[in-house]
């Protein structure tokens, strides 16, 4: 089933000298992890909130899970949309297992489900629920913030997750762990993960599928190897080079 369909997306800011997409369009099978590559400025973060309605296209259709998401009430279709971005975003008067249970709350789970299911998303992230639900946000390391942030997005347990480059702003030994534990995550479930990131060696290592972006067009989309071995174009072989990666050397 395709989760994603992006049909002739074009998206124009003030002030700037080309399109933020260019009539995009692409089908995302559900179940896939597709990251999106390329520099500042390429569309991928654009492209990601359009879906969860932060931005509006000017034109152009996009249908999750076949549904058109023009005639989804905005806040509604984000409940039902797991969401991650760089600076966290966790509310700094809430403990860690009150960030954490926000969508249930609103949602009205039982109060002994949000518990369990908070102690589950805990421990799945890699943090002691003992040691950590009763914590507040500048009690933790920003590793720490980040996974935190990840439970939140993942406890209701949405068919679809976007991720803003989620590990930006982390240290390289910590982000190899967190991708390691993304992609474990990933695999457990049967959700569709768009992650944007600019590293091309977390694009490539990360994705089932990757789309790789430049002025706001889409130019290619393929597994990680078929990339790696057929580049699209000199720009993408260039991007390649970048990370010691062959594309067409």
């Amino acid at each position: 089933m395709t989760a994603v369909e992006f049909k002739h997306i074009n998206k124009q800011f003030k002030n700037s000298a080309y399109p933020a997409l260019n009539d995009v369009s692409v089908n995302i099978e559900e179940g896939e992890f597709v990251t999106i590559l390329g520099s500042s400025g390429c569309g991928k973060t654009t492209m990601i909130k359009m879906i969860n309605r932060l931005y509006e296209p000017d034109s152009g259709d996009i249908l999750l899970f076949g549904k058109n998401i023009r005639d989804e009430n905005p806040v509604e279709l984000r409940r039902k949309i797991g969401y991650v971005i760089q600076q966290v975003g966790l509310f700094p008067h809430m403990t860690v297992a009150d960030n954490i249970a926000t969508i249930p709350k609103i949602l009205k789970w039982d109060k002994l489900k949000i518990k369990e299911e908070t102690d589950r998303m805990l421990r799945l992230v890699q943090l002691d629920p003992d040691e950590f639900r009763s914590r507040y946000p500048a009690q933790l390391s920003g590793d720490q913030q980040q996974r935190v942030g990840l439970a939140r997005a993942l406890i209701a347990n949405p068919r679809i997750m976007l991720l803003d480059e989620p590990f930006g702003a982390i240290d390289a030994i910590n982000r190899e762990i967190l991708q390691n534990e993304l992609k474990s995550i990933h695999e457990k479930s049967k959700c569709t993960y768009l992650f944007v990131t600019h590293d091309i060696r977390e694009a490539l290592k990360l994705g089932t599928k990757v789309i790789i972006m430049n002025e706001g067009r889409i130019l290619q989309y393929a597994a990680p190897d078929e990339i790696v071995k057929d580049p699209a174009d000199d720009f993408v072989a260039n991007l390649l080079k970048t990370a010691d990666l062959k594309g067409g050397a």
